[in-house]
């Protein structure tokens, strides 16, 4: 039997303290309210971000004795990323962009796909690249999911936490923490059991908060009026969108992953985070988004691989040398294979004249650059795929450090044709930190 305030507390917890916190993720906020099915002279495109907390040491990714750009074909990865090995012609690593400007030291937050001054606490103060994306993209039912893996402490007393993206200056964008919730919200309309009593115990409940809140709101000052509207047009949208889900249900069951202990009574975090990535994976291939993030340690410096076999966790991953280190080969060769998971995911479904993956851009790299307590001087950069032929693959590329990871960010919004010379930096900022302008060229097909 379900528990109503067992309910209303984790409705609370995962949408957000009231009136402190919005309400529901700004990814929801942001769902049209209906579906555009792409033309048939549109190729569909989807672009994935994989940010790893404490830092991405080059050592880890660029093979050794490789100090100029080249191609992969001859070299063999370093063990960290070795299960990429099978996959080096959809490769390409970037060594020498820079994030100085983002101040990123333990982490640099939503500066980190926002490409400007971050920190703990700091609220974002403007629309990070993922988001910019997802508006850019075709349109799909959900323009942009986000999901956080961490220590299962952590994600059952945060199911929600914003600290990666955002969809404007002051409006992050929650990620899913807690595959339940998640299950919940992208398959309840369609599941049984009670995951589906659930689901309609939730779906109840948001409707008459809608209602009782729309009712309420019409009381306050004006000034708070606005405020209560947002919340309002909130709940409508969430509610539009577990309708319009619905309305796929035929659908959706071929791509809905199958529910296992590992939801309820997982042994250890990395049962969750397997199954986190499932829900990821499945909402990409279903079509429900064509915009991905995933945070390892949700952008902060927390972060538990209990999974691996390794005990330590936390702040002290980010004090220890990562190369040749066996514990973060393990945790690097962990986010290795999720990758591939991904790929081999995406390359058994049908797009066009060959598979989604021929469409999609995996960016995977570090919150805060190359290391923990990091000045940003060095940001490297893994991709994989070539979004419908548009980035060179199968190579290194070396880059001299004087162009920040925001001219990465522009080359990604042009190949999805959006008119951009800088992503987030003013002709001020750029004086000081970028030599350069417009796209890199570099990694450009």
């Amino acid at each position: 039997m379900l528990n109503r305030r067992r309910l209303l507390q984790s409705m609370a917890t995962g949408a957000g303290a009231a009136l402190g916190l919005p309400l529901i993720p700004q990814s929801l906020l942001a769902a049209t309210t209906s579906s555009t099915p792409t033309t048939s002279d549109t190729t569909p495109k989807r672009v994935i971000f994989f940010m790893q907390n404490q830092g991405f040491d080059p050592a880890t990714c660029v093979p050794k004795g490789m100090k100029n750009s080249g191609s992969l074909a001859g070299v063999e990865l370093p063990e960290p990323i070795s299960p990429l090995e099978p996959y080096k012609e959809r490769l390409h690593i970037i060594n020498g962009l820079h994030g100085k400007h983002t101040s990123p030291s333990h982490s640099a937050f939503f500066g980190a796909l926002g490409g400007y001054r971050g920190g703990d606490g700091v609220p974002p103060s403007g629309a990070t690249i993922d988001y910019e994306l997802s508006k850019a993209l075709p349109q799909t039912l959900l323009p942009h999911l986000c999901i956080g893996m961490d220590s299962i402490e952590n994600m059952t007393t945060k199911p929600t936490l914003a600290t990666l993206s955002a969809s404007g200056a002051g409006q992050p964008i929650f990620m899913y923490s807690d595959p339940n919730q998640l299950y919940q919200m992208l398959y309840g309309s369609i599941s049984s059991g009670d995951i589906r009593l659930q689901h309609e115990a939730r779906s109840n409940v948001f409707d008459q908060i809608e209602k009782l809140a729309a009712a309420k709101g019409q009381t306050l000052p004006s000034g708070e009026q606005q405020r209560y509207g947002q919340y309002v047009r909130g709940f409508q949208d969430i509610n539009g969108l577990r309708d319009r889900l619905s309305t796929v249900s035929g659908h959706l069951r071929k791509f809905a992953p199958e529910v296992d202990e590992r939801y309820t009574k997982p042994e250890h975090e990395t049962d969750w985070h397997d199954v986190l990535l499932d829900l990821g994976i499945s909402a990409l291939t279903s079509g429900i988004t064509n915009t991905l993030t995933i945070g390892s340690g949700r952008g902060e410096i927390f972060g538990a691989w209990k999974g691996l076999g390794i005990d330590q966790q936390g702040h002290n991953l980010g004090h220890m040398k990562q190369p040749d280190n066996p514990i973060w080969i393990k945790i690097r060769q962990y986010n290795s294979r999720m990758l591939v998971r991904i790929m081999q995911a995406l390359e058994s479904v049908p797009e066009g004249s060959g598979t989604m993956m021929d469409n999609t851009l995996i960016v995977y790299t570090s919150n805060n650059a190359d290391s923990q307590h990091t000045s940003g001087a060095n940001w490297p950069v893994m991709l994989l795929g070539n979004l419908d032929g548009a980035f060179k693959t199968g190579c290194f590329t070396q880059l001299d450090g004087k162009r920040p990871i925001n001219a990465l960010y522009t080359s990604i919004l042009r190949t999805a044709g959006v008119s951009c010379d800088r992503f987030n930096m003013s002709d001020k900022l750029a004086k000081q930190f970028d030599q350069g302008n417009g796209p890199l060229k570099e990694v450009l097909a």
